[in-house]
């Protein structure tokens, strides 16, 4: 299988977390290229319409797009406990937590496009405020979940989105406390990025 990636990627970050977790890293090559919004990539265009990170092409010559479909059928090759919970409460819950963790990076993303890419005088400061409320308010979402207990155990779909969603604020906005009044996805997140697979996805410029 071919995973085209960046190492910037949070949605990427993910698939990868959810390769090592699941056993798959001798099976998936991690084939680094290149997109811009503006700028769309036909050669990933080929294999994917909307031309974005990540796409994963099967064995089969298949490819399949976004990251919660990608980690999907990553987690159906998985011979070990599965990151994606069968059935019930636990199902729904990670399933939620990955909702959330994609989210926040929704948001968060469209803020850094317009604070990056848009010329000074584009910028849509409103624009900025709404969405900079909204992944502040999936934040809190998430702090909810880690008081109850909902990111610890075992890893699974949650846990990983959450945690490269992290990973990439860190990254992307080192200037942000994150932290500040969430004490519990603060000590949450400490002790998850000391896995091995958080260590070696860890995101690059």
């Amino acid at each position: 299988m071919k995973l085209y990636m960046s190492l910037a990627s949070p949605f990427v970050r993910k698939v990868r977390l959810m390769v090592r977790e699941a056993g798959l890293s001798a099976r998936v090559e991690e084939v680094p290229t290149v997109v811009s919004p503006i700028e769309p990539n036909a050669a990933l265009g080929r294999d994917n319409p909307l031309a974005k990170l990540p796409t994963l092409v099967t064995d089969e010559g298949f490819a399949l797009f976004d990251s919660p479909v990608i980690c999907e059928y990553l987690d159906s090759l998985n011979t070990g406990l599965p990151l994606f919970p069968r059935e019930g409460t636990a199902r729904w819950r990670a399933l939620r937590l990955q909702a959330a963790a994609d989210g926040i990076l929704d948001a968060a993303i469209l803020v850094r496009y317009q604070q990056v890419l848009c010329p000074s005088e584009r910028r849509w400061p409103a624009w900025i405020d709404g969405q900079s409320v909204k992944w502040r308010q999936g934040l809190d979402f998430l702090e909810a979940e880690a008081a109850t207990g909902a990111l610890d155990g075992g890893p699974t779909i949650g846990s990983l989105a959450a945690a490269a969603t992290l990973g990439w604020l860190d990254f992307r906005y080192p200037g942000e406390d994150w932290r500040g009044g969430r004490p519990h996805l603060t000590r949450w997140f400490a002790g998850f990025s000391q896995r091995p697979s958080m260590i070696d996805t860890a995101p690059r410029a």
